[in-house]
């Protein structure tokens, strides 16, 4: 069992200032993986304390040199990838493929997106031609809190870490309790890329304990958040003492509007999206709403996408889904279903227990309900396991109403070959993002929603941006700008 009972807090791995063990266990075998400790508000004081007397250095430091050690960032990575690989496996169950090939790459695939929106954003730049005298500065806010999930532990670390570093910000980081063994991982880059001590911080532990004193600390001036909408509310009431910025990245309970000229992939592709990370993504398509022309048909294409997905270990290579990621998510999900079975929902596929020919691990079975109607638990609620409803629908009209009747609004999706009205439904759906025909959305794109989903925009230089002040300058010498430019 690995030993990860140190922080790192400016600079150095620490000693926690008292000794509270926690084990990791391993979603696919139940057992224990590693040992942490649990931070203390003297590790937290210690931490902020490290970030706010490195902040003025760092602030100072042109942005040139700070997007060097970004760099730098990315060729530690490059050099211990796999072992980034497997620690997401161990910690959170997602296989060693899929692992390897889209968790773990989450970090250079944003990290090259950040170098790129870099060369966009100017620091300093005229208010408009016309104002020779006034000048927008972006400056960095200051000590910054960012807590992470343990879904895609990679890819919220690096859409939070490295636009902060690249704004100027000072960090601590406090990673979910239950995946901080990439988080550490990633400590270990910083620390060997060179970053100056106190710049990046981290201090495992729970969101009551360390979450919450980075939230009321008074010299964190912004909190950046991804989790669930309950734990985004407690924040913002805890952070609205100090007068922080805060950004939310929450829940979403996304749908799929299959029109009958959708293209015949379309229930397919929901179906594997609405599973892929067993069903652990705030953006899943959990709601597959359907033409009713064409119901019949997707109810029959989804039921058998769903029974030809494989559960097993993380530990597999192969392209399966892995167990959820603890026994309380497990349980949770099971409520789900036996929810959609007593409420009339028709199980299609999966259901109840584990999948057959096991006995240990947090694996779900693919579910898919059919004929569920709005206002049905699992219509409504973000259940974040292997678990899709379709709901069939007669006209454009009654989609949009129901796609719209959910507190989230994070990710719609529209699937159909007439462009006039995917134009039209990605305008009027209430949600930060619209994919529609399986298209991704753009490297550089922001992620983010509305609604109980969070106000964020991450990554791009919208990523950056939420990291930086704008400061007015009025009187400001054009002539002196030129003589220190020469």
């Amino acid at each position: 069992m690995l030993d990860k009972r140190l922080f790192y807090i400016n600079g150095q791995w620490t000693s926690p200032a008292v000794a509270r063990d926690l084990n990791v266990i391993d979603p696919s075998t139940e057992e224990p993986c590693a040992v942490i400790s649990i931070g203390d508000q003297a590790d937290t004081d210690a931490a902020v304390a490290a970030a706010f007397a490195a902040f003025p250095a760092w602030a100072d430091t042109a942005p040139s040199v700070r997007i060097d050690y970004v760099r730098k960032i990315l060729d530690q990575y490059n050099l211990r990838k796999e072992e980034m690989a497997k620690a997401i496996s161990m910690e959170m169950g997602a296989p060693m493929s899929m692992s390897r090939d889209d968790q773990a790459e989450c970090l250079p695939w944003h990290l090259n997106n950040f170098l790129k929106a870099f060369e966009e954003i100017e620091w300093i730049r005229p208010l408009r031609a016309d104002t020779p005298n006034d000048r927008i500065a972006l400056e960095p806010i200051g000590v910054v809190g960012l807590i992470t999930p343990w879904n895609w532990p990679m890819n919220q670390v690096t859409l939070k870490v490295i636009p902060a570093l690249i704004a100027g910000c000072t960090i601590v980081m406090k990673p979910s309790e239950e995946s901080p063994l990439s988080s550490m991982l990633f400590a270990e880059f910083c620390h060997d890329a060179g970053l100056p001590a106190g710049v990046f911080n981290l201090v495992n532990g729970d969101g009551m304990g360390v979450g919450t004193q980075l939230s009321a600390h008074n010299d964190v001036q912004m909190i950046s958040f991804t989790g669930s909408t309950r734990a985004g509310r407690a924040i913002s009431k805890t952070a609205a003492e100090t007068m922080k910025r805060v950004t939310l990245e929450l829940g979403g309970k996304g749908a799929n509007l299959v029109f009958a000229d959708a293209d015949a992939n379309a229930v397919k592709r929901g179906v594997k999206h609405c599973m892929y990370n067993s069903g652990q993504s705030c953006n899943a398509p959990t709601r597959m709403l359907v033409e009713r022309s064409y119901y019949d048909q997707a109810v029959e294409i989804a039921r058998e996408v769903a029974e030809s997905i494989k559960v097993g270990p993380a530990s597999q290579e192969g392209n399966h889904i892995g167990p959820v990621v603890n026994k309380r998510q497990w349980d949770q999900i099971q409520g789900y279903i036996q929810k959609g079975i007593d409420e009339g929902a028709r199980l299609i596929a999966g259901g109840l227990g584990l999948p057959e020919g096991m006995n240990k691990g947090f694996y779900v079975r693919p579910t898919v309900f059919a004929d569920v109607k709005p206002g049905m638990t699992i219509e409504k609620e973000e259940i974040f396991g292997p678990v899709l409803s379709i709901i069939p629908f007669d006209t454009e009209e009654e989609a949009v109403r129901i796609a719209n009747d959910t507190v989230y609004g994070l990710t719609n999706y529209v699937q159909s070959s007439d462009g006039v009205r995917r134009n039209r439904l990605a305008r009027v759906l209430k949600s930060g993002m619209v994919e529609m025909n399986g298209k991704s959305r753009a490297p550089g794109a922001p992620f983010g929603g509305v609604k109980a989903s969070g106000r964020a925009r991450e990554g791009g230089t919208w990523g950056i941006e939420e990291f930086l002040e704008v400061k007015a300058i009025s009187g400001w010498d054009p002539d002196a700008e030129e003589l220190a430019a020469e």
